[in-house]
């Protein structure tokens, strides 16, 4: 186990990552010389500058030590998407965008954090390597998290996580020996419901490029178009239907796609947290095609089918839109405001707070509930059928309560910034669930973040990280007595 002084191990890690991405820029680049436009040398140049970097740190701080301690992870955790998203803004800077390096900062981030959020205007003219590297983004982001949350949260006992691995721990129920073993065949699982989902795109009118794209953004539910308009461009029943089932599926824990391997797929049912999730959706489905109905006459069928695309891409931390949600009313909004919270399962590559941690504090309330009507009683709290570790309710509520108060200080930060009130709250909102669209005119779905001052897009920046790495693993870098050995 190695000091929190060395950082050796954490840099090796951090340059295997560069040199990913580095490689990873090469398919725009290709992407952009088939299509004639000059960019590709931006992303040959920024691949190039990439490698080397990746390669001399890899190279350089190369120990033979596999192990990382625990206040290692801590470090590697947060630099690795700090680090990887300031190599990743470098095509947006050079490119023919004209994006300063704090908005190129922002559109990176927003990619590997899987948030949604964007600074670019005009899309639909956008060359096709800009378009193809913000998928990758997003792409990428989406498998690290899951690998994130599977290896490292549940180590670090980040927010309640350490029950995952309690779980995990069980060897009737593990599905496979090692850590890396179990990535390997969720990066298996990732990639195929990728390519069956560009597939099912293509097939539904999408044109092969668009299906590719969307394909990755919306299995990682980021949320990336390549139009403004998001999938409203297209206008098509299919097309959203597809993406619900895959913005549902990216939100699913992956762990159980391979235990329904083995053991069927009664057993994804058979987890609560996704018997949950989809209760949630259902009645947010209800709510919100009922109220569209009443309020505008709109016909059944297609109050069910805006209701549905929209709410599923909120949920999931998604982000596409089929139509300005934001001008459905004063019962929509406050429905959408709480989906945004809320967010997908653990183990996926959804946003927000988790479906697990209201299943948490519900068992919690449930047993003092029945404390207060049988003093001397005993009431055990479980989590699917089985007990709840001692430690697991007081992290999750310390999580509520740092994720509050974060989402205040940032909310008052974006106003002090002369951001209006509709503005600085959903902003806040939507970068610390990882969902994408805020409400209101300027960051709305029909918007962009890219009107924002300068100063509040590095301060959305750091809340999309924050978020995306559950808050603790973040702040505990800023407490002194960290870092004392």
């Amino acid at each position: 186990m190695g000091s929190v002084k060395d950082f050796r191990p954490i840099f090796f890690v951090i340059g295997v990552l560069l040199t990913t991405v580095a490689l990873a820029m090469l398919l725009p680049a290709i992407a952009d010389g088939i299509a004639g436009n000059r960019d590709w040398r931006v992303f040959l140049a920024a691949a190039m500058f990439t490698l080397f970097i990746g390669v001399a740190m890899a190279l350089v701080n190369r120990t033979g030590e596999a192990n990382l301690s625990v206040k290692q992870a801590f470090i590697l955790t947060t630099f690795s998407w700090i680090i990887i998203s300031a190599f990743a803004a470098l095509p947006f800077v050079f490119s023919d965008l004209g994006l300063s390096y704090g908005d190129a900062y922002f559109e990176a981030m927003s990619g590997l954090t899987t948030t949604g959020s964007t600074v670019i205007i005009g899309l639909d003219n956008a060359p096709p390597g800009i378009l193809l590297w913000r998928a990758l983004l997003q792409w990428l982001g989406g498998i690290g998290i899951i690998v994130t949350a599977i290896a490292i949260l549940p180590m670090l006992n980040v927010g309640g996580m350490q029950l995952f691995r309690a779980e995990s721990s069980d060897q009737s129920e593990r599905v496979l020996p090692r850590t890396a073993q179990l990535a390997g065949a969720i990066f298996l699982v990732y990639l195929a419901l990728t390519v069956i989902n560009a597939i099912a795109y293509w097939l539904a009118g999408m044109t092969a490029f668009q299906a590719i794209c969307h394909g990755m953004t919306t299995i990682a539910t980021g949320g990336y178009s390549t139009s403004d308009r998001s999938l409203g461009l297209f206008d098509n029943p299919a097309i959203e239907a597809i993406a619900i089932v895959f913005m549902i599926l990216g939100s699913l824990p992956f762990v159980l796609y391979l235990q329904a391997v083995r053991g069927g797929a009664r057993r994804l049912w058979r987890d609560t947290q996704v018997r949950w999730f989809m209760g949630i959706l259902l009645v947010s489905l209800l709510a919100l095609s009922g109220w569209l109905w009443l309020s505008s006459g709109m016909a059944v069928d297609n109050a069910v089918r805006y209701a549905a695309f929209n709410a599923t891409s909120i949920l999931t931390g998604t982000g596409y839109s089929s139509a300005d949600f934001g001008s459905w009313g004063s019962f929509a909004l406050p429905i959408f405001t709480v989906l945004m919270f809320i967010g997908g399962c653990t183990g996926g590559t959804t946003g927000g707070i988790k479906v697990f941690r209201f299943q948490v504090l519900y068992a919690t309330a449930r047993v003092q509930i029945h404390q207060l009507i049988q003093p001397h009683g005993v009431f055990p709290m479980k989590y699917n059928y089985r007990p709840i570790p001692e430690t697991v309710p007081g992290a999750v509520m310390g999580f509520f309560f740092l994720f509050v108060v974060s989402f205040a200080v940032l909310a008052m930060a974006l106003s002090l910034m002369g951001l209006d009130y509709i503005t600085s709250i959903s902003g806040a909102a939507t970068a610390l669930a990882n969902v994408g669209p805020g409400l209101g005119p300027i960051i709305g779905p029909t918007g962009t973040f890219q009107s924002l001052p300068e100063a509040a897009k590095w301060l959305l920046s750091f809340a999309m990280l924050l978020g995306r790495l559950e808050l603790f693993t973040v702040l505990i870098l800023v407490v002194p007595t960290f870092w004392r050995d």
